[in-house]
């Protein structure tokens, strides 16, 4: 299994838009084979929903891989591109 955490920098007055995208894209993701988990998570501590976080569960890289070629991701690329400053994603694997 490997986790992707996916933190994006929103523009500002967008965290509504973003998950208006989400709503859509959730459920397509979480339908996939090997998706264990995709989870949108705001920062606690944020109230103006500056940062969001994607966390993700995957059976393993290869279809986490199958994942980021799906039309759908493609979709979603599309619709935030401008309502996100960037993504930084960081792909982790238990080590116990």
């Amino acid at each position: 299994m490997i986790y992707v955490i996916a933190r994006m920098e929103l523009n500002e007055g967008c965290k509504d838009a973003m998950l208006a995208v989400l709503a859509k894209t959730v459920p397509q993701v979480l339908a996939e084979e090997g998706c264990i988990m995709y989870t949108p998570c705001l920062d606690a501590d944020d109230a103006d929903g500056k940062y969001l976080t994607l966390v993700e569960a995957w059976k393993n890289r290869e279809v986490h891989k199958a994942h980021l070629e799906m039309p759908h991701m493609a979709d979603f690329r599309a619709a935030v591109k401008d309502l996100r400053k960037g993504c930084d994603v960081k792909i982790i694997e238990p080590v116990m």
